[in-house]
């Protein structure tokens, strides 16, 4: 198959297979234009990646997404709700279904591990009694292997548990869509690709969507299903692994090399 510079049509999949669907999404800072016109779906149970040059407004485009930024125009559509014009306790509400997994992990240093976990039952699901919230999250820690870590601080993690810890608390709400921004990000090889495994497993067995932001182009080739250019603030080009790898764009490949 051919791959070409996509224009700014979104890629429409059938509609009760999308869980995210950005349109004609604009945001700037001042001068600096970020997006522009760029366009997207998300069907459910896919994992799309996000490849672009450093700048090029990728953790910009998640950040709109769940609402930590707002585009200056343009649509955002999650799970059927427009999210764009939400107020504080609308974002808290959808933000229940999306699951955020930052780069640097957000794990509080103070806490131990459990008490990182509980926060967010503890912030979104107030009426769970001590016995439930232990029980979701000896399973969230079971589901990334690290059920003995319970009681630890994150100072006495290696940076590869740290992730699985994050894993553990973005999952444990039971999210449909999880955004991930470089899962992998100073991670060593192994590691690296331990962590790709695991997000690969967990997706496929709780059958979420995923939009994942990443440099790395070994987590790329075995996460996605679908490989998204994001070039000059548009989708600039969109495919396979294996379509845009084969690409004879310079402007595709030079991400592929």
């Amino acid at each position: 198959m051919e791959t070409k510079p996509n224009t700014n049509e979104i890629i429409e999949p059938a509609k009760d297979k999308s869980v995210i669907v950005m349109k004609n999404l604009y945001k700037a800072f001042g001068e600096n234009k970020i997006l522009e016109d760029f366009s997207l779906s998300v069907q459910k149970e896919e994992s799309v990646v996000v490849l672009g040059k450093s700048g090029a407004g990728k953790s910009v485009l998640i950040k709109c997404i769940i609402g930590l930024l707002k585009p200056d125009s343009g649509s955002i559509e999650v799970l059927g709700k427009e999210v764009t014009g939400l107020d504080e306790d609308g974002l808290a509400e959808a933000r229940k279904k999306i699951g955020f997994l930052f780069q640097a992990n957000a794990i509080y240093d103070s806490m131990t591990i459990r008490e990182n976990l509980e926060f967010p039952l503890r912030r979104h699901w107030t009426d769970l009694d001590e016995p439930k919230v232990l029980k979701m999250v000896e399973e969230a820690l079971e589901s990334v292997g690290l059920e003995h870590t319970l009681d630890m601080m994150p100072a006495e993690l290696s940076g590869g548990m740290l992730k699985r810890v994050a894993l553990a608390r973005t999952l444990i709400l039971k999210p449909e869509i999880i955004l991930y921004d470089e899962p992998t990000t100073g991670l060593d090889p192994i590691t690296s690709k331990e962590i790709d495994q695991l997000i690969l497993t967990l997706q496929k067995k709780l059958k979420t969507s995923s939009i994942i932001i990443s440099h790395d182009m070994s987590c790329v080739k075995t996460i996605a299903d679908r490989v998204v250019i994001l070039l000059d603030g548009k989708c600039y080009a969109e495919g396979t692994y294996e379509e845009l790898e084969s690409s004879e764009d310079p402007k595709i490949n030079q991400f592929f090399q």
